[in-house]
């Protein structure tokens, strides 16, 4: 489980059809080989480490689903490790199941912030409510406002410039997760409208 506050930007340093390899420093202090590793939003598996880098395999269905596949050597990717039994809670449950990739529509200056509007899949809209939470590339974020199809975030300055945020551009693809809460009461009340 993870919490969406990114540790830290690494950068890939191989892409192949099976898998990544990422270049790290914060990240790479206390993991091994079998951890869990949240890589833009996507929950993965370390299978290697050398030096200042480890590797992760990404399997067909986690290219389909995630921004992942899109990769190349040199990109910028979020980083979080799991969430430990005596660390802190800072942001909200992230399972790192990304439910779907949306596309930046639109980045609006406001204030101290920007606003970042982002298209999505209906599925993951349906799970999406003014105030509450999404997570965008793996960062954890308080919807401002949405509509049918689209929803808005605000970033502060310190997730502009200490995440994927700072190099986000209109059109680009990003990995969606829905807040977990806010699933089970979705297919709950399916099933309760079905009886």
């Amino acid at each position: 489980m993870f919490t969406g506050i990114v540790e830290e930007v690494g950068r890939v340093v191989e892409v192949s059809e099976t898998g990544l390899g990422i270049r790290a420093s914060v990240v790479m202090e206390d993991i091994g080989v079998s951890d869990s590793i949240n890589v833009n939003g996507a929950c993965l598996t370390v299978t290697r480490i050398e030096g200042d880098a480890f590797w992760v395999d990404t399997v067909p269905e986690t290219r389909r689903r995630t921004n992942l596949g899109g990769l190349s050597a040199g990109s910028p990717v979020n980083l979080e490790r799991p969430l430990r039994a005596d660390g802190r809670f800072g942001g909200h449950v992230v399972q790192g199941h990304v439910d779907g990739t949306g596309s930046v529509l639109s980045i609006t200056p406001e204030g101290n912030s920007h606003l970042f509007e982002f298209q999505a899949p209906d599925g993951v809209m349906r799970c999406i409510v003014e105030k509450g939470f999404i997570a965008v590339d793996g960062v954890s974020l308080t919807v401002v406002n949405c509509t049918n199809h689209t929803f808005v975030v605000a970033i502060i300055p310190y997730t502009l410039e200490h995440t994927l945020f700072a190099s986000l551009k209109v059109g680009d693809a990003v990995n969606l997760e829905a807040d977990i809460m806010a699933k089970y009461v979705l297919k709950g009340s399916e099933l309760t409208a079905h009886e």
